[in-house]
This record gives structure tokens, C-alpha cells and sequence, in this order.
């Protein structure tokens, strides 16, 4: 009898379950996963962990670690633990300060 983690799989594990098993379906033999599935299979991984998202996944545990170790690294090289305005900026009554990265967009108005 399947366990209950078994039956119930997380919505985030399943819909990168379907899209590998999508591409699975209609790929070349030996072609190599594309970027964007190895992204989605890394957000699950983060939450359920390496041995089951690879598991479930059908992908090699040890390419799924390196890839979510190549992702951490450089999350918190791209991540600022402080950000310090200038002492110019105190006497401006109001301001907009605008950071853009791609997807993200951080819009401050003071």
C-alpha cells in the first residue's frame, strides 16, 4: 500500500512531474534536459527536498544537487545584505529609487 506522501503529491512536484514526462515523450534519444525544466524541478526541490524531487522527477540526484548548489551560490552572490543611501538623499523631501534584474523589479517612493 502506497503511503500517504506517495498518493498525495505537492502541486508544485506534480506540475514539474507532467511537464518532464511532456518532454520525455516527444524528445530526441539522448537529448539533454532543457534549462527551463531543470529550473522548475529546482523550485520543489527547495521545499520537498533532493532525494524525493529527484525521485519522483525520474532525474539523477546527483545533477539535481549540482544544479541547486550552482543556483544557491549565486542567490547570495546576487543578494545585498544592506543597501545604504546616501546622507544626500535625507534632505530630498521626496524620492524614487528603481532596481530592475530581469524578472524582479523593486520600486521604493519616499
Amino acid at each position: 500500500m502506497a503511503s500517504r506522501n506517495q498518493r498525495e503529491l505537492p502541486r508544485d512536484l506534480a506540475r514539474a512531474r507532467d511537464k518532464l514526462t511532456a518532454w520525455r515523450r516527444t524528445k530526441k534519444p539522448r537529448s539533454r534536459i532543457p534549462e527551463r525544466l531543470w529550473e522548475l524541478a529546482l523550485k520543489p526541490a527547495e521545499k520537498h527536498g533532493l532525494p524525493r524531487t529527484a525521485r519522483t522527477l525520474n532525474l539523477d540526484y546527483y545533477s539535481l544537487k549540482k544544479r541547486a548548489e550552482a543556483a544557491e551560490s549565486l542567490h547570495e552572490e546576487n543578494t545585498a545584505a544592506f543597501l545604504e543611501l546616501p546622507p544626500a538623499l535625507a534632505a530630498v523631501p521626496e524620492w524614487v529609487m528603481e532596481l530592475e534584474d530581469g524578472a524582479v523589479s523593486l520600486h521604493v517612493h519616499l
